[in-house]
């Protein structure tokens, strides 16, 4: 039988070490908070979900030791060409989801409901910085230290697989009904962020961004619930649960994306 690499055990070691240091602190907030496991409210998962992602950089840092790298071999560079690639993911993000709802809306899939300004702002600025932390934690992690490390034994293309592959899988740990459905939209969403490095040199920046923009829209969408679906389309086209990654149209918007991306790559090379 064939040996692991050490790779991907570094990678399997990673997040164990993660998980072991953080299941402590979770299981105190549970009990703190009188919240029982399997029936928490998405709000009373966001504590949760910031305990574990202040620990990452942490649980990162001390990985990078371990294996003779450092954030910059991850892509993380603190300049300006990094904040203008997030700027442009960013965009990119908000415009394409707002061109898929848009098709939608004429088609007479969705329902938009009127909702003040002041709760505009006070959803979609909270929802912005959160997006951003997130987005950068997951994107440092995932395509960063997790795909860089898979490159040592495996070409780009298994590693970028495999670490898309890891990507979905571990949105279980959060929500599984709809997360279900989602998983092969979330593995190519992870394969995209890939592609969005390799065209950005090697920076995480436009991934960073393309990243954001998806997930700052659809919370926004969600917390302030101004989407209804009609009905009109069936769930396999628009997503089921309402979640545009386990739908046909959502699929075609990351196709979309990742067609520009290998565009522009083309041209790089």
């Amino acid at each position: 039988m064939a040996a692991t690499p050490v790779s991907l055990l570094q990678v399997i070691s990673f997040f164990l070490t993660w998980a072991g240091c953080w299941l402590p602190i979770a299981i105190l907030l549970a009990i703190a908070r009188g919240w029982r496991i399997g029936t928490l409210e998405t709000a009373q998962k966001l504590p949760l979900l910031v305990s574990l992602y202040l620990l990452a950089p942490i649980i990162l840092w001390i990985a990078s030791k371990i294996t003779h790298k450092n954030f910059l071999d991850y892509g993380l560079v603190w300049n300006f060409a990094i904040l203008r690639s997030l700027s442009v993911g960013l965009v990119i993000g908000v415009l394409s989801l707002a061109i898929l709802f848009a098709i939608q809306t004429i088609l007479g899939w969705v329902n938009w409901q009127k909702i003040s300004a002041q709760q505009i702002i006070s959803i979609v600025l909270p929802t912005l910085v959160l997006a951003l932390w997130v987005s950068a934690t997951e994107e440092l992690i995932f395509r960063g230290f997790v795909l860089t490390q898979l490159q040592q034994d495996y070409t780009l293309a298994i590693a970028a697989v495999i670490s898309s592959v890891i990507f979905a899988v571990l949105h279980l740990v959060w929500e599984q009904r709809e997360t279900v459905p989602q998983l092969f939209g979330l593995w190519l969403m992870g394969m995209v962020l890939v592609l969005a490095r390799l065209v950005d040199g090697g920076s995480l920046g436009l991934a960073w961004g393309l990243h954001s923009g998806w997930v700052w829209a659809i919370a926004s969408i969600d917390t302030s619930q101004i989407l209804t679906y009609t009905g009109k389309a069936p769930e396999w086209v628009t997503g089921k649960y309402g979640k545009p990654l386990a739908g046909m149209l959502g699929i075609l918007l990351l196709l979309a994306t990742g067609g520009m991306l290998l565009v522009v790559l083309s041209f790089e090379f």
